[in-house]
């Protein structure tokens, strides 16, 4: 085991030799957690055709080691310190445009989801996955293929679609339902639009009924969920 552990560090001079005499799927693990990188390095040691040639602590050093390795697939959590994974996957995309990024997460709200693939990541699972399904996910990415758990799956679908409540929408009931969606209070929204506050509660009263909800939270996330925007 010592000998595997040492070709995990992923310092240049360390790994070079290893990498340049494989064909194996090379593979960054990025994960605050030591127990988690340290699980998933044993899973994929026994894994024919994968070697992990990196792990990092966090989002810069997933940057770093990126740059520095140029793995073939890096799985990537998505809460950690410093640098998030979604920040660290956007930087990847430009620094180390040939590394495939699966997301690795127990987060499986639609925010999230949509955040992570905007920033580049090839693919999303979600840490209650088998075993075998996270090497599935790593053979797929590296194939150029989008390995997806099916309940991202849904999500992504769901996004691509226009719910059948906002084509029942007025123009400015979707613009007062797009500035919910950013944070912005009900006086905001009239000072945006010059309309008056008891106006934003009148459209907001509608869109509530249209799309099935029942405050100003449940409007918000929905909104974000089917990515709305002004008109």
């Amino acid at each position: 085991m010592a000998d595997i552990t040492s070709s995990w560090q992923w310092d240049l001079g360390s790994t070079t030799s290893v990498v340049t005499l494989t064909s194996s799927i090379r593979v960054l693990l990025c994960d605050d957690h030591s127990v988690v990188r340290e699980g998933l390095a044993r899973l994929l040691s026994s894994a024919e055709g994968i070697e992990v040639v990196g792990m990092a602590a966090d989002g810069a050093e997933g940057v770093a080691a990126a740059v520095a390795l140029r793995p073939d697939v890096i799985l990537m959590d998505l809460a950690m310190p410093n640098v998030d994974g979604v920040t660290a996957t956007r930087r990847i995309s430009l620094e180390a445009p040939d590394a495939r990024v699966v997301v690795l997460t127990s987060f499986s709200d639609n925010a999230r989801i949509h955040d992570a693939l905007d920033a580049g990541a090839r693919g999303y699972l979600l840490k209650d996955a088998e075993a075998s399904e996270v090497v599935r996910a790593i053979r797929a990415a590296a194939r150029g293929e989008a390995p997806l758990d099916p309940r991202v799956a849904r999500a992504v679908l769901a996004r691509g679609t226009t719910p059948a409540a906002l084509s029942g929408m007025t123009a400015r009931e979707r613009e007062v339902l797009a500035l919910l969606g950013t944070g912005m209070a009900n006086k905001a929204i009239a000072r945006r639009l010059g309309i008056s506050e008891a106006t934003v509660k009148a459209h907001l009263t509608r869109i509530f009924r249209q799309i099935g909800v029942t405050d100003r939270t449940q409007a918000a996330i929905w909104a974000r969920d089917h990515n709305v925007v002004a008109p």
